[in-house]
């Protein structure tokens, strides 16, 4: 569980970091879709990380994460050579791969980073892959360039307008719903990765269209194997687990309000936790 490499992928706070884990076991079962449960120290809280790539070679995995939170925040202060207290996985069940034939991928923010190795594993199926990313500013976007190789048709979109289209990725997306509609050449599926209001306002589109929509959630976890419950969602009026049922999900059978509401709970006393810690002003 040693560190074998770090890159700060965006310096402007709060910093999306990159590491390279050594982990034999967790490099040769892995496949997309997939995370692992972290402890930074013995004392720290699990926290769920999507795994973002695999090297044989090196028989490592790759995270990417924001520090956002305590946990991230103390993840981001190790170092290549450092060791992780503990690290279980892979975790959850695989993403649904096959030859759909058109498919859309939406990743906003850290985001991107999970839809990576969706994007590849879908190309090598041979779908028409179109990609939409979206960060807030020029400085927090991630990955474009390896995507842009893997995709099509690529775009970005920021809120700001610092980069690429002045919006949301949910723009685009609507935009080339409505196009494909009127040509007859219509996409089989659609698949977004990202903050909770995008995800969300994706399924409200592509309701609409009635197309095939999934998402991936990550969900406040303690265990991740199904015994704390603490990441429950309901999907289609049933108690889901993210960690065992998931974590991808048909999006139109998501209580997307429910969700919202349970990933805030912790917010107040996260803020609180990090002060003691001086991990924010």
């Amino acid at each position: 569980m040693k560190i074998l490499d770090k890159k700060v992928l965006a310096e402007r706070e709060p910093r999306i970091v990159y590491l390279e884990v050594l982990a034999e076991e967790i490099c040769k079962a892995f496949k997309p879709g997939q995370f692992v449960i972290l402890m930074v120290s013995e004392v720290g809280e699990r926290i769920p990380l999507t795994i973002v790539d695999k090297n044989l070679k090196n028989q490592s995995i790759s995270l990417i994460f924001q520090e956002v939170g305590l946990t991230t925040k103390l993840l981001g202060r190790l170092n290549k050579g450092d060791g992780l207290y503990s690290l279980v996985g892979p975790l959850g069940n695989p993403a649904e791969i096959k030859n759909y034939g058109r498919v859309i991928l939406v990743g906003g923010g850290v985001g991107i980073a999970e839809i990576f190795p969706l994007a590849r594993a879908f190309k090598e199926e041979g779908n028409h892959l179109t990609t939409i990313l979206g960060a807030r500013n020029k400085d927090l976007l991630i990955l474009e360039e390896d995507l842009r190789k893997m995709s099509d048709e690529f775009y970005i979109t920021t809120d700001d307008g610092s980069y690429g289209r002045k919006g949301f990725t949910t723009d685009v997306l609507k935009e080339l719903l409505e196009s494909s509609e009127s040509q007859g050449d219509r996409y089989k599926l659609i698949y977004a990765v990202g903050p909770i209001p995008m995800m969300k306002k994706v399924s409200e589109i592509t309701q609409r269209f009635k197309i095939k929509t999934l998402v991936s959630l990550n969900a406040l976890m303690v265990d991740g194997t199904g015994m704390c419950g603490c990441c429950r969602v309901s999907v289609g009026g049933e108690i889901k687990f993210c960690c065992v049922d998931g974590p991808e999900f048909e999006a139109h059978l998501i209580d997307w309000t429910e969700l919202s509401l349970r990933n805030k709970i912790y917010e107040d006393k996260e803020k609180h936790i990090c002060k003691l810690y001086k991990l924010v002003t």
